[in-house]
């Protein structure tokens, strides 16, 4: 005997089943406008979810370029950094420059790297590294020159700049505490653009509507990997390295940085996903050489990298 819904007294009238209702349930959602994105393009500003291990939250994410930006202050935070006890801190010989890395995570890198094919690339490096001593060496003022001319192309370079203070991401449970946040006139670095004032102004709660591409999901990458090569979500891990070096750059995080630079195992791991995603030749080679990293060394990794964001994350409420 048919099952009859109370709400629906007649009979004759068919009722949905399940699938027939989550189907009508899709249609409802398709029909449903998209959230109006004018003021975003206006502004230049997009809306953004991160999920974390801790939760999801919304915040906000900018891009300009570096000369217009006075990057995020961390002095007060890198008084309190719960990752200086694990960091290890190597001072090249030539220039002094500090590399910060993370000693678990190097030293299982380093094991990895130890083989023939790895230490000739290092060689062919090396080799070309010191040729760019010896040129820069001969180049004298020449050098100086062409130093100016890279900085004024930095300062050109397109930067991202998120919802940041005093070197920590804001992020908010709900689209209405974003908003509450925003028209308070709280300090906070996005401020200094140009299309702030008119935000803060005109913003309303149904307005975050972050697109699918602004909506990160950091929070399943380490388990991901642990599944191992063929459990793998591509665009997941794609998604996440690019958040994560945004991030890092925005929030002046060098470690997260180094682990993500190029010629890293986790920047090989980024390439070649990228690679295996296309078709043909490229996409065949890129599942080779995904089939020869370490998921135990990319898992490690990236928990490295979503602690280190984790840590500089203010949440709100």
């Amino acid at each position: 005997m048919a099952r009859q819904s109370p709400q629906r007294p007649d009979a004759d009238e068919p009722e949905l089943d399940d699938t027939d209702a989550a189907a009508a349930a899709d249609e409802v959602e398709e029909d449903r406008p998209p959230a109006d994105r004018a003021l975003w393009d206006e502004v230049r500003i997009d809306p953004v979810e991160i999920a974390l291990p801790a939760g999801t939250g919304f915040t906000l994410r900018a891009y300009r370029q570096a000369r217009e930006l006075t990057p995020t202050d961390v002095a007060e935070r890198d008084q309190d950094d719960p990752f200086l006890a694990r960091r290890q801190v190597v001072e090249t010989e030539e220039d002094e420059e500090v590399v910060i890395l993370d000693e678990e995570f190097a030293a299982l890198s380093a094991e990895e790297d130890d083989s023939d094919e790895e230490k000739d690339a290092k060689a062919r490096r090396k080799g070309k590294a010191d040729a760019s001593d010896d040129d820069e060496a001969e180049a004298g003022d020449d050098a100086e020159d062409d130093e100016d001319e890279d900085d004024d192309e930095a300062g050109d370079e397109e930067v991202p700049v998120f919802l940041t203070h005093k070197g920590r991401l804001l992020l908010f449970k709900t689209p209405e505490s974003l908003v509450t946040f925003i028209r308070s006139g709280a300090p906070n670095d996005l401020s200094q653009l140009d299309s702030w004032n008119e935000l803060s102004e005109r913003l309303e709660p149904a307005d975050i509507a972050p697109l699918d591409e602004d909506t990160y999901e950091l929070d399943l990458v380490v388990e991901n990997l642990r599944g191992g090569h063929d459990a793998w979500d591509h665009e997941l891990l794609i998604e996440a390295g690019e958040i994560a070096r945004d991030l890092a750059y925005a929030l002046r995080l060098p470690a997260v940085l180094d682990m993500l630079s190029a010629g890293s195992s986790l920047d090989d791991l980024d390439e070649a996903l990228r690679a295996s995603v296309n078709g043909g030749v490229g996409g065949f080679l890129g599942r080779r050489r995904l089939k020869k990293i370490g998921a135990q060394t990319a898992s490690l990794g990236w928990r490295t990298i979503v602690g280190k964001i984790s840590a500089v994350v203010d949440w709100r409420d």
